[in-house]
C-alpha cells in the first residue's frame, strides 16, 4: 500500500499486508499481573491463536508529564517478548486514544485538563502533547517489529475513530508519527461497519477493520460498499461484555459466539477477539461510559466496574471457560491448533480474615493531608489529582430557614456532612441538592467528593472530577473553600499503627489479616459491605460497590505470600461489615 495518499510530502515505505490470515485475541497487559503474562499467553497459544492484541494506555504509562513508567504492569517490553516466546504475533493498538473501558479511554488526565476542546484534533497543542509521548512510546514499538526478529506484526492508528470525529488531518499527523519512528508493518484503522464511521475514521492507503459482534457477513459487505480492495478483518470481534455499577453481568452463549467466529473464518476473514482474555480494572483504571440526553432526559453516568472478565474464553483469573473449547474447535478446521493441556494454576479454598486493629477515621487520613484554599470549589485536576477524595469544606453562619443545598457540576458522588454529621449522600444522576436548615452560630460543611471512572467513549472524554461549578444555597454561592485530596490510584495511603487509633465512624480504613501455606489466585468476597476501596498487601485491588452485580474482587496470586498477609478496606458508606473471606469463585448480585 502507498501512503503517498495519506501525506503528500513524505515519503514513507510500502508496505505488504500479510499473506497468511490472522487470527488474534486481545489481552491488554496492563489488566494482568505481569507474573502471570505468561500463563495467560500460553493458553491463547493452546486455543489457536496465532496472534494477540494490546491497546497501549498513555495515562498508565505517563501518569504525570515527564514521568514515565514502563515497569510492573506497564512493562511493555517483557510482554513483547514473552509473546514471541509463546512465536505469537502481537498487533499494537498506541492511541493515543483507546477507549477500552479503560479510564478516560488512556488519555491522562493532565492532558484531557490542558487541551479538553480539542481532544483527538489536529490542534497543534493536542498534536505536540501527542508528538512527545509517541517519541517515547514508538520507538520501544519499532524495535520489536517482525521483520527485525520480534512479534509485533501491525499497528493500528488511533480507534474508532469515526464514531468521534472527521479530522483525517489528524489521522494523517499520527500516520505520519508512526512511520517517521520507523514503524514498517502494516498499519491499519479500526471502526464501526456503518459508512459515516468508516468514512470519517479511515484513511486513503491504510486499510481499514471493523468492529462487530455478530452478523458478520453484513458487517463485511459495508466495508467491501467502502472499501472494496480492503482484506477483510475483525478488529473487534465482541464476544462478551463488560459490566456497569448497578447493572447486570453480562454473559453471552458459547455456542452463539463461535457460530459467528466459523462465518468470519469461512469467509476467509482475519478476526481479533475482543477479548480472549479480559482481565481487571485494578485500582482505578476502570473507565465509564454516559448515556446522552437523546437516550435518557438529562444523560445518565454509568461506571465500569472493577473486573473486565467479558466473558471472554479465558475467565479473569486465566482458566479456560466453555468458550474457549468452542472457539478452539472452529480454529481447528483450519489450521492445526497446540495438543491442549491440563490448567493446574492453583486456586485457594475458601479462607477466612481477622481484624487487625481499630477502623482509622478517613478524615484522620485527610487531615494529614496539604491544604488548598480558594473562593470556590477546584476540580480534581487543578488540585493535581487524578483519582481519590477530596474534602472540600467552609463555614457557614445561622440561623437559616431550610433552604436547597446544590452541588453544579459534581463528578461523582458527594458524602455531605454538617458539624461531622452525615446529612446527605448525592450522585451526579440524581438531583445534587437537598434541603438544609441552620441553628444560630457557626457551622462547618464538608462534602467529600469521591470520583468514579472517567467516561471512555464519546463527547464525554477529558471531563473533570470533584465539584465543577458552585454550591449554592437557593441562589446564593458559598464561598470560603478549603480543600484536602487523597489520592487512590494505586498506593495504600499512609496509616497508623494497628490500635493506634479509635473510631466510631462510617467511612474509615479497615485492617484485617491472614494466613496462607501457599499463595494461589482468589476472590475477596465483598459482601456486607457498601461501597469503598481494597487492597491486599498494598496492591490495589480495585473499587467495590454493594450495587453489584459484580460482589467480589480477584486476587492474583502473585500479590499474595506464604504466612501473613494483610487486607484493607476502605469503607465510604457504613459502620464496616462482616470480617470478609477469600473464596474460590467470583461473585455476582444476579447469579
Amino acid at each position: 500500500m502507498s501512503a503517498n495518499s495519506v501525506a503528500a510530502d513524505r515519503a514513507f515505505p510500502e508496505v505488504q499486508w500479510p499473506t497468511d490470515r490472522i487470527i488474534s485475541g486481545a489481552f491488554h497487559y496492563f489488566r494482568t499481573h505481569p507474573d502471570q503474562w505468561a500463563t495467560r499467553l500460553h493458553w491463547l497459544a493452546l486455543m489457536g491463536l496465532d496472534t494477540v492484541e494490546t491497546y497501549v494506555p498513555w495515562n498508565l504509562h505517563e501518569p504525570e508529564p515527564g514521568e514515565y513508567r514502563f515497569s510492573g504492569l506497564a512493562d511493555l517490553e517483557r510482554y513483547l517478548r514473552l509473546a514471541a516466546a509463546e512465536d505469537l504475533g502481537v498487533i499494537v493498538r498506541p492511541g493515543p486514544y483507546i477507549c477500552a473501558e479503560w479510564d478516560n479511554g488512556g488519555l491522562p488526565s493532565w492532558v484531557s485538563y490542558r487541551h479538553r476542546a480539542r481532544l483527538r484534533s489536529s490542534d497543534p497543542g493536542f498534536l505536540a502533547e501527542v508528538s512527545r509521548w509517541f517519541n517515547k512510546l514508538l520507538p520501544i514499538i519499532a524495535r520489536h517489529q517482525q521483520h527485525l526478529g520480534g512479534p509485533v506484526r501491525m499497528l493500528q492508528l488511533e480507534n474508532e475513530y469515526g464514531a468521534f470525529g472527521s479530522d483525517t488531518a489528524y489521522l494523517s499527523a499520527l500516520y505520519a508519527m508512526l512511520r517517521e519512528a520507523g514503524i514498517e508493518v502494516p498499519v491499519v484503522t479500526s471502526d464501526g461497519p456503518e459508512d459515516y464511521m468508516l468514512s470519517g475514521g479511515s484513511l486513503p492507503g491504510v486499510p481499514a477493520t471493523v468492529n462487530f459482534g455478530s452478523r458478520a457477513s453484513a458487517a463485511f459487505a459495508q466495508l467491501r460498499a467502502q472499501r472494496p480492495d480492503d482484506p477483510l478483518f475483525c478488529m473487534e470481534f465482541w464476544n462478551g461484555w463488560f459490566d456497569h455499577w448497578g447493572g447486570s453481568h453480562h454473559k453471552r452463549d458459547a455456542a452463539d459466539a463461535a457460530g459467528v467466529l466459523e462465518e468470519m473464518l469461512a469467509a476467509g476473514a482475519s478476526v481479533n477477539l475482543y477479548m480472549a482474555h479480559g482481565g481487571t480494572n485494578f485500582a482505578t483504571w476502570a473507565g465509564a461510559n454516559f448515556e446522552p440526553p437523546a437516550a435518557r432526559h438529562d444523560g445518565h453516568y454509568l461506571a465500569t466496574v472493577t473486573s473486565y472478565d467479558y466473558d471472554a474464553p479465558l475467565d479473569e483469573r486465566g482458566a479456560p471457560r466453555d468458550k474457549f473449547y468452542a472457539y478452539r474447535e472452529v480454529i481447528s478446521r483450519y489450521r492445526p491448533v497446540p495438543e491442549l493441556e491440563t490448567f493446574d494454576v492453583p486456586l485457594l479454598e475458601q479462607t477466612p480474615t481477622r481484624s487487625d486493629g481499630q477502623p482509622v477515621p478517613l478524615a484522620w487520613v485527610l487531615d494529614q493531608a496539604a491544604e488548598v484554599r480558594s473562593a470556590g470549589p477546584r476540580s480534581f485536576e487543578a488540585l493535581g489529582l487524578t483519582h481519590g477524595l477530596v474534602r472540600y469544606s467552609t463555614s457557614l453562619a445561622g440561623p437559616r430557614q431550610p433552604q436547597t443545598l446544590t452541588v453544579e457540576g459534581l463528578a461523582d458522588r458527594a458524602h455531605v456532612a454538617l458539624d461531622g454529621r452525615r446529612v446527605a449522600v448525592l450522585h451526579r444522576n440524581d438531583p445534587p441538592s437537598f434541603s438544609l436548615a441552620l441553628e444560630p452560630g457557626h457551622h462547618r460543611l464538608e462534602l467529600t467528593v469521591e470520583s468514579m471512572g472517567r467516561v471512555n467513549y464519546g463527547r464525554r472524554i477529558g471531563e473533570q472530577k470533584g465539584i465543577l461549578g458552585d454550591v449554592l444555597l437557593d441562589r446564593q454561592a458559598i464561598h470560603g473553600w478549603t480543600m484536602t485530596a487523597l489520592s487512590l490510584t494505586a498506593e495504600l495511603p499512609e496509616l497508623p499503627p494497628a490500635g493506634a487509633a479509635d473510631a466510631d465512624t462510617v467511612s474509615a480504613f479497615h485492617r484485617f489479616a491472614f494466613d496462607l501455606c501457599e499463595p494461589a489466585d482468589t476472590y475477596l468476597d465483598i459482601r456486607g459491605w457498601g461501597k469503598g476501596y481494597a487492597w491486599v498487601n498494598g496492591f490495589a485491588l480495585g473499587r467495590y460497590w454493594n450495587v453489584g452485580p459484580q460482589l467480589s474482587l480477584y486476587v492474583p496470586g502473585p500479590v499474595l505470600k506464604g504466612g501473613d498477609n494483610q487486607l484493607v478496606l476502605l469503607e465510604l458508606d457504613q459502620k464496616g461489615g462482616p470480617e470478609p473471606e477469600l473464596v474460590p469463585a467470583p461473585l455476582y448480585r444476579d447469579s
